[in-house]
Protein backbone atom coordinates (compact mmCIF):
# COMPACT_ATOMS: atom_id res chain seq x y z
CA UNK A 1 0.00 0.00 0.00
CA UNK A 2 3.02 2.61 1.30
CA UNK A 3 4.74 1.57 -2.45
CA UNK A 4 1.27 2.65 -4.20
CA UNK A 5 1.11 5.71 -2.48
CA UNK A 6 5.04 6.32 -3.22
CA UNK A 7 4.42 5.50 -7.18
CA UNK A 8 1.24 7.38 -7.48
CA UNK A 9 3.41 10.56 -5.74
CA UNK A 10 6.14 9.82 -7.70
CA UNK A 11 4.52 9.90 -11.32
CA UNK A 12 2.26 13.23 -9.75
CA UNK A 13 5.27 15.25 -9.48
CA UNK A 14 7.15 14.24 -12.56
CA UNK A 15 4.51 14.84 -14.46
CA UNK A 16 4.34 18.45 -13.39
CA UNK A 17 8.09 18.34 -14.38
CA UNK A 18 8.64 16.27 -17.29
CA UNK A 19 6.82 18.40 -20.53
CA UNK A 20 9.36 21.16 -19.42
CA UNK A 21 12.04 19.13 -20.27
CA UNK A 22 11.04 19.18 -23.37
CA UNK A 23 10.97 23.01 -24.19
CA UNK A 24 14.38 23.66 -26.60
CA UNK A 25 15.54 26.55 -25.42
CA UNK A 26 19.32 26.67 -26.14
CA UNK A 27 21.79 29.37 -24.14
CA UNK A 28 24.19 30.69 -27.01
CA UNK A 29 27.55 33.05 -26.67
CA UNK A 30 27.14 36.05 -28.69
CA UNK A 31 29.73 34.68 -31.04
CA UNK A 32 26.64 31.75 -31.42
CA UNK A 33 23.93 33.86 -32.06
CA UNK A 34 25.76 36.23 -34.48
CA UNK A 35 24.72 34.27 -37.30
CA UNK A 36 20.92 34.44 -36.32
CA UNK A 37 21.24 38.03 -36.76
CA UNK A 38 22.62 37.98 -40.30
CA UNK A 39 20.58 35.50 -42.37
CA UNK A 40 20.13 35.91 -46.12
CA UNK A 41 17.22 33.95 -46.60
CA UNK A 42 13.82 35.40 -48.57
CA UNK A 43 12.34 35.91 -45.44
CA UNK A 44 11.98 38.84 -42.92
CA UNK A 45 13.21 38.17 -39.79
CA UNK A 46 12.29 39.73 -36.31
CA UNK A 47 14.60 39.63 -33.22
CA UNK A 48 13.46 40.67 -30.19
CA UNK A 49 15.53 40.57 -27.11
CA UNK A 50 13.62 40.40 -24.08
CA UNK A 51 13.59 39.12 -20.38
CA UNK A 52 10.66 37.50 -18.13
CA UNK A 53 11.30 40.46 -15.56
CA UNK A 54 10.38 42.91 -18.26
CA UNK A 55 6.71 44.10 -18.14
CA UNK A 56 6.99 45.98 -21.36
CA UNK A 57 8.49 42.77 -23.22
CA UNK A 58 6.18 40.54 -21.48
CA UNK A 59 3.32 42.89 -22.71
CA UNK A 60 4.53 42.58 -26.38
CA UNK A 61 5.34 38.99 -26.10
CA UNK A 62 2.52 37.94 -27.90
CA UNK A 63 2.23 40.60 -31.02
CA UNK A 64 5.46 38.39 -31.71
CA UNK A 65 3.66 35.33 -31.49
CA UNK A 66 1.22 36.89 -33.93
CA UNK A 67 3.68 37.65 -36.11
CA UNK A 68 5.61 33.96 -36.29
CA UNK A 69 2.26 32.57 -37.41
CA UNK A 70 3.42 34.22 -40.67
CA UNK A 71 5.41 32.10 -43.41
CA UNK A 72 7.65 35.00 -44.72
CA UNK A 73 8.63 35.89 -41.38
CA UNK A 74 10.82 34.28 -39.20
CA UNK A 75 10.90 35.39 -35.34
CA UNK A 76 13.64 34.79 -32.80
CA UNK A 77 12.88 35.97 -29.09
CA UNK A 78 16.53 36.11 -27.82
CA UNK A 79 16.09 36.06 -23.42
CA UNK A 80 18.08 38.20 -21.30
CA UNK A 81 17.55 36.40 -18.49
CA UNK A 82 20.30 35.54 -16.17
CA UNK A 83 21.69 31.99 -17.18
CA UNK A 84 21.11 30.76 -13.84
CA UNK A 85 17.15 31.17 -13.72
CA UNK A 86 16.63 29.11 -17.24
CA UNK A 87 15.32 26.02 -14.96
CA UNK A 88 13.05 28.12 -12.74
CA UNK A 89 12.21 31.06 -14.30
CA UNK A 90 12.69 30.87 -18.09
CA UNK A 91 11.20 27.56 -19.12
CA UNK A 92 8.06 27.34 -16.82
CA UNK A 93 7.42 30.80 -18.75
CA UNK A 94 7.57 29.64 -21.74
CA UNK A 95 5.44 26.93 -20.95
CA UNK A 96 2.56 28.74 -19.31
CA UNK A 97 2.93 31.51 -21.88
CA UNK A 98 2.60 28.35 -24.48
CA UNK A 99 5.32 30.58 -27.19
CA UNK A 100 6.51 28.67 -30.23
CA UNK A 101 8.50 31.80 -31.47
CA UNK A 102 12.02 29.69 -31.70
CA UNK A 103 13.73 31.40 -27.69
CA UNK A 104 17.19 31.30 -26.98
CA UNK A 105 18.89 32.50 -23.99
CA UNK A 106 21.47 34.38 -24.38
CA UNK A 107 24.79 33.48 -21.97
CA UNK A 108 27.60 36.11 -23.01
CA UNK A 109 29.18 38.06 -19.82
CA UNK A 110 30.46 40.48 -22.93
CA UNK A 111 27.57 42.42 -23.25
CA UNK A 112 29.41 46.31 -24.00
CA UNK A 113 30.85 43.96 -27.17
CA UNK A 114 27.45 42.58 -28.13
CA UNK A 115 24.98 45.16 -27.67
CA UNK A 116 27.01 47.66 -29.25
CA UNK A 117 28.12 45.14 -31.95
CA UNK A 118 24.19 44.54 -32.54
CA UNK A 119 23.45 48.49 -32.64
CA UNK A 120 26.13 51.19 -32.03
CA UNK A 121 22.23 53.30 -31.03
CA UNK A 122 21.21 50.67 -28.52
CA UNK A 123 21.86 51.48 -24.77
CA UNK A 124 20.79 48.64 -23.67
CA UNK A 125 17.79 48.98 -22.25
CA UNK A 126 15.11 46.36 -22.59
CA UNK A 127 12.57 45.46 -24.98
CA UNK A 128 14.48 46.11 -28.11
CA UNK A 129 14.30 44.55 -31.53
CA UNK A 130 15.78 43.86 -34.65
CA UNK A 131 14.45 43.78 -38.08
CA UNK A 132 16.19 42.55 -41.32
CA UNK A 133 15.99 41.11 -44.57
CA UNK A 134 18.96 40.63 -47.37
CA UNK A 135 18.20 44.70 -48.42
CA UNK A 136 17.16 46.85 -45.16
CA UNK A 137 17.86 46.69 -41.30
CA UNK A 138 16.20 48.69 -38.58
CA UNK A 139 17.11 48.96 -34.85
CA UNK A 140 14.09 49.57 -32.61
CA UNK A 141 14.72 50.24 -28.71
CA UNK A 142 11.25 50.54 -27.74
CA UNK A 143 8.12 48.32 -26.92
CA UNK A 144 5.47 48.26 -29.26
CA UNK A 145 1.94 48.31 -29.79
CA UNK A 146 0.45 45.85 -31.96
CA UNK A 147 0.00 47.89 -34.70
CA UNK A 148 3.12 49.48 -34.41
CA UNK A 149 4.72 46.35 -34.74
CA UNK A 150 2.61 45.12 -37.44
CA UNK A 151 2.90 48.78 -39.33
CA UNK A 152 7.02 48.40 -38.86
CA UNK A 153 7.10 44.71 -39.81
CA UNK A 154 5.08 45.69 -43.17
CA UNK A 155 7.37 48.18 -44.28
CA UNK A 156 9.82 45.99 -44.84
CA UNK A 157 8.16 43.55 -47.74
Amino acid sequence: MKFTFLLIGILFLSSNVYPQSYIEVPSMSYQELHPLLNQKGNKTYVVNFWATWCAPCIKELPYFEELNNNKKIEVILVSLDFPKHKEKRLLPFIKKRQLSSRVILLDDDDENFWINDISSTWSGALPATLIYTQNRRGFYEQSFTKEELFQEVKSYF
